[in-house]
């Protein structure tokens, strides 16, 4: 199944019902690294896992408990009501890749989504989404947000070196006014084959 999320700005009014921003690996492929990517609006896991779950549960049975890293949430909830139940919430540092999100299903399994940040841009997290509910896809969630970085350094680095040579007249500059051109210097070269 791959669900499509609009852009929404990133200041927002909370209390509003705001689209979930989640993109998920088609059902029935084979299991890959990642099931899917999430972008959440905040690092807010009591305000931000509810609506999480509200989609995932009739797709994939109902979460029971959900792991994070802690590097990327301030705050780590032991539990968060959620519609009709509550979510456990557990975390780990050197064995959770901080950029997932591991979920727990009793009935059903686990899945392992992408979490990108919320500050992220909306062409990136959208190029993140896709990569990462591709099924054939071989990378970590680390590994695609090292990629993403990668990215955003080198576009940055090429804007950079565009917005100089703009600056520096570009393709059509003339030569600068205090260097004059180069010019000839004919002179006769004697003849050394005869005699003077």
């Amino acid at each position: 199944m791959t669900t499509t999320i609009p852009y929404t700005p990133a200041v927002e009014d909370r209390t509003s019902s705001l689209p979930l921003r989640l993109m998920l690996a088609p059902a029935g492929t084979a299991p890959a690294l990642l099931d899917g990517a999430w972008w959440p609006r905040s690092r807010d896991l009591t305000a931000e896992l509810p609506a999480l779950t509200a989609v995932l549960d009739p797709l994939w049975g109902r979460i029971t408990r959900v792991t994070v890293n802690p590097a990327f949430w301030p705050v780590i909830p032991r539990k968060v009501p959620v519609d009709g139940h509550v979510v456990g919430v557990g975390w780990f540092t050197a064995e959770q890749d901080p950029h997932k999100l591991l979920l727990l299903s009793y009935s059903v399994g686990r899945w392992d989504l992408l979490v990108i940040p919320p500050e992220t841009g909306p062409a990136t997290a959208a190029r993140l989404m896709t990569e990462a509910a591709d099924p054939l896809g071989t990378l970590t969630a680390s590994a695609l947000m090292n990629e993403a970085e990668q990215r955003r350094i080198a576009e940055e680095t090429e804007l950079s070196l565009v917005s100089v040579w703009d600056s520096e007249g570009g393709h059509g500059a003339s030569l600068p006014t205090s260097r004059s051109p180069a010019r000839a210097v004919i002179a006769q070269v004697p003849d050394t084959t005869k005699g003077i």
